[in-house]
């Protein structure tokens, strides 16, 4: 169920998009400028931010600047707005909007952008997981941290993608011998030397550990 942050000071507008955004399955949330959006933006996750760009204080476009400047996160914005022109477009995009409606729309309309930015928007963090300082392209099988590429073999790029495609939940060992060797298992020593191989890749280097060994329940890969 995906989460809504609809930002708009007009406040029949907002109930309008949040009844009709609720009623197809999504849970929303709302803001009427944009400090107060800052501030839940940064207490909570959202799937999809619903900005306007007349916003009293701190206007739309000034309130997507704040969190572009955040590289974490990656929220699609799409933006709603009276302004039509070429020029204000280009100044959505600019700041970091992913798309743009201008009003008045239907509201059947809005509901197809929002889902298309949340289809692009899985299948982007399916291709690229960011955990901390640490980034893993799926695509071109990088892996980054701190900006530094970091070589892995083929066996310990498998756990680690393995751990990442599952953070910050744990992994047992059962899933990761499973997730890596299927049916043909290898000793109990083998994926204890392979972590061991990877924290010296990934964590040793630098000052913060991510890789992290949950007695008696398994393994995880978290800030």
């Amino acid at each position: 169920m995906a989460t809504v942050l609809v930002v708009e000071d007009q406040r029949d507008i907002a109930e309008s998009i949040g009844d009709f955004l609720t009623l197809h399955g999504f849970v929303v949330d709302f803001a009427g400028d944009g400090l107060t959006a800052s501030h839940l933006a940064s207490k909570n996750a959202y799937d999809l931010y619903i900005f306007d760009i007349g916003l009293p204080g701190m206007d739309g476009l000034k309130l997507c600047e704040l969190l572009r400047k955040n590289p974490q996160d990656t929220t699609p914005i799409l933006f709603l707005t009276a302004r039509d022109s070429l020029e204000d477009k280009l100044a959505g995009f600019d700041a970091g909007g992913d798309d743009y409606l201008v009003k008045p729309f239907q509201l059947a309309e809005l509901l197809a952008r929002v889902k298309a930015l949340l289809k692009r928007c899985v299948h982007n963090r399916q291709a690229l997981i960011k955990i901390a300082d640490l980034q893993i392209d799926s695509k071109q099988c990088l892996v980054q941290r701190g900006g530094q590429i970091i070589e892995l073999s083929p066996i310990l790029y498998q756990i680690l993608l393995c751990l990442a495609q599952a953070s910050p939940n744990l992994v047992s060992r059962q899933q990761l011998e499973s997730e890596i060797w299927q049916d043909m298992a290898p000793d109990s020593d083998a994926l204890r030397s392979h972590l061991y191989n990877l924290r010296q890749k990934i964590d040793k280097p630098f000052t913060k550990a991510l890789l992290q060994t949950v007695a008696k329940r398994g393994f995880r890969l978290c800030e």
